[in-house]
């Protein structure tokens, strides 16, 4: 297939939604055929691009001297768009159900629509500027989706999140300004571009501020907190903002700092290397012991993203083969298992309204589709055998003593700490939805039934997706090992 090809997967999402933004009254009972529609025709074309498509460039346009604006499908490339091609159409269909009683549709479902356009143009960047600009248009759509209700909360929510994103990209934007103005090449080489020499101590530091611009969207503490407040948009919003398309996207673009702009040749070892690894370890823990206090069910979800992100980070951060392995193999996982969950969520919230995990008991018996499912998520991602979670962790486990930071050992008593934590706070959610204790009040639940199947088949997909991904663990291992070493 000829490369200018990767052009359409994000062309035909922005056309689409902007035409949905724009769509009158009358054609109102179209618009869910015609998202379906692009979802799924658009889907379809990635995969076909994933599997067929070669690895030459194509570039879009040649802003001044070497910097351009570029795309390419690497293996890693491939990867990423893989996981959101996949995740993406479940939730359209899912959201159908959900959005029923909700208002602003057209808004919502433009800026869904080119949401899809504009992570897949992260996936598909062929250099460092290119993955700079997608990155940045993905806070333009998605900060609508954030602020959909237009509520003072949303809104507020809406605020945190571009303040955030506008720091971040601020701090990413020296990084490139830096690298560029060194002749350093922005493409995405294995290995990297720059290597060790007299101003190794600078590239370090520009380095550091790089992640952290990039780690705002990857949630890393003390840059976190758009995420929580981000849990106010409609569920299927926060099911890809927290397992998919913003925050996968922050760690896949620190991962690609990381290994194809300065390598490991440069940073392995280093005190950039501590230092950020300290930052993601401390995420882990905050984000779990956050995750533990929070009785809002969504907002407990949501600290666990922040938390189970630096698992990803940290993973990457060790700069060694089985360490990117861990950390893409856990990037897959937890995309899986935390979009189940909160489709779990939002599934409850649609259907009564409540939100706290308190008002939860008993309510496996009216919803058992719903609870069965977030049992799954929630046992897969304590990392109970066989299940996905247990297979990442462990690679990360085993990977932590053997990196060259000091800070690295360190690792493996927050990852079990960390394990501990998300075992307290999603497993008991599960139990008491099945197991009511004997004092509750269980006569508010006499309505309470199943959501439509619009909204259940789309989460028996995921729970189904989520043990077989535990089954194939071992294979899929072999297949993300040889994606790590080709990064080196």
């Amino acid at each position: 297939m000829p490369a200018y090809l990767l052009l359409l997967p994000i062309l035909l999402p922005l056309v689409s939604g902007a035409l949905l933004y724009f769509l009158g009254r009358r054609f109102y009972g179209r618009r869910r055929v015609l998202v379906a529609v692009t979802v799924c025709l658009n889907t379809l074309l990635t995969w076909a691009l994933i599997l067929f498509c070669g690895e030459e460039s194509f570039r879009i346009l040649n802003l001044v001297w070497d910097l351009e604006i570029t795309l390419r499908f690497d293996g890693f490339g491939r990867f990423f768009a893989g996981l959101v091609a996949t995740l993406w159409p479940l939730t359209t269909f899912y959201g159908f159900g959900y959005m029923d009683r909700e208002h602003h549709k057209n808004l919502y479902y433009a800026f869904f629509t080119m949401s899809f356009g504009v992570t897949l143009g992260v996936a598909m960047s062929g250099n460092l500027l290119t993955l700079y600009v997608f990155y940045e248009l993905l806070t333009l759509v998605t900060v609508p989706l954030v602020m959909h209700k237009m509520t003072r909360k949303a809104v507020r929510a809406a605020r945190i999140y571009l303040a955030f994103s506008i720091g971040g990209a601020a701090f990413a934007f020296i990084g490139i300004l830096y690298l560029a103005a060194n002749g350093v090449d922005l493409a995405f080489l294995p290995g990297g571009s720059v290597r060790p020499g007299g101003s190794d101590g600078m590239f370090r530091l520009i380095y550091l501020i790089a992640f952290l611009g990039f780690g705002v969207k990857a949630a890393i503490f003390p840059m976190h907190r758009w995420l929580p407040e981000a849990a106010v948009a409609p569920t299927p919003v926060t099911a890809l903002l927290h397992a998919v398309a913003v925050v996968k996207s922050g760690a896949f673009a620190i991962i690609r700092l990381t290994y194809y702009c300065y390598g490991t040749d440069l940073l392995a070892g280093s005190w950039a290397q501590t230092a950020a690894l300290c930052f993601a370890m401390v995420t882990i823990l905050y984000g779990s012991y956050m995750s533990l206090r929070q009785a809002h069910w969504k907002r407990r979800l949501a600290y666990s993203t922040v938390s189970n992100l630096s698992y990803v980070v940290f993973g990457a951060l060790l700069m060694t083969p089985v360490g990117l392995t861990g950390s893409l193999l856990h990037m897959l996982f937890h995309a899986v298992i935390k979009i189940l969950g909160f489709f779990c969520v939002g599934a409850v919230l649609c259907n009564t309204g409540r939100e706290y995990v308190t008002q939860l008991e008993g309510m496996g018996r009216r919803m058992p589709v719903t609870f069965v499912c977030f049992t799954v998520s929630a046992l897969a991602l304590t990392g109970i055998p066989p299940l996905p979670g247990f297979f990442s962790k462990w690679a990360l486990l085993t990977a932590a003593p053997d990196a060259q930071s000091a800070a690295a050992p360190f690792g493996t008593a927050v990852l079990l700490v960390s394990a501990f934590l998300t075992a307290m706070y999603m497993i008991p959610t599960a139990v008491r939805a099945f197991f009511p204790s004997r004092d509750a009040d269980l006569a508010g639940l006499d309505g309470v039934r199943e959501v439509s199947p619009v909204m259940w088949v789309p989460m028996a997909i995921l729970a189904a997706m989520t043990v077989a991904l535990g089954l194939a663990a071992g294979p899929l291992s072999d297949f993300v090992s040889g994606l790590a070493a080709s990064a080196f």
